[in-house]
């Protein structure tokens, strides 16, 4: 086990590289990001494991068309000895100017070597205001 002493600063980057074209394409990149047993809850609804997922960002290729993604609001609490939760909203702006606004939750897991996800969830909000902070 770690101690609890994690730098935000050091999730979010692991967290905001899984939002980079060239770390979603990379199948290598992703699979050391995400634990054996990663499961997403994404803000479609539907369920995500971790091989789904790998091939899902792969396809994705270098280029999205779904605009620009912002993300802030992080907060991170320990939940055990070995992890972490981190929440944060993103608004993605696309290009025909509507925005999309999600509130997001990670649990990352220290395996004794590195911080991998091992769950993610994304809810659709209405606007950056609604909903409690995180």
């Amino acid at each position: 086990m770690i101690g609890l002493t994690v730098p935000l600063d050091d999730i979010r980057a692991l967290e905001e590289a899984l939002h980079r074209p060239e770390v979603r394409c990379s199948r290598e990149a992703v699979e050391t990001l995400l634990a054996e047993g990663f499961v997403e809850f994404g803000s479609s609804g539907t369920i995500y494991r971790r091989e789904e997922t790998i091939a899902l960002l792969a396809e994705e290729g270098d280029e999205t068309d779904d605009g620009a993604l912002e993300a802030g609001d992080y907060c991170l609490k320990p939940i055990s000895g070995d992890a972490v939760l981190l929440t944060y909203r993103t608004c993605r702006t696309r290009r025909d100017g509507s925005q999309r606004h999600v509130l997001r939750s990670s649990i990352w897991k220290h395996d004794g070597h590195r911080w991998q996800m091992m769950f993610h969830q994304g809810t659709v909000a209405r606007s950056a205001a609604s909903g409690p902070d995180p």
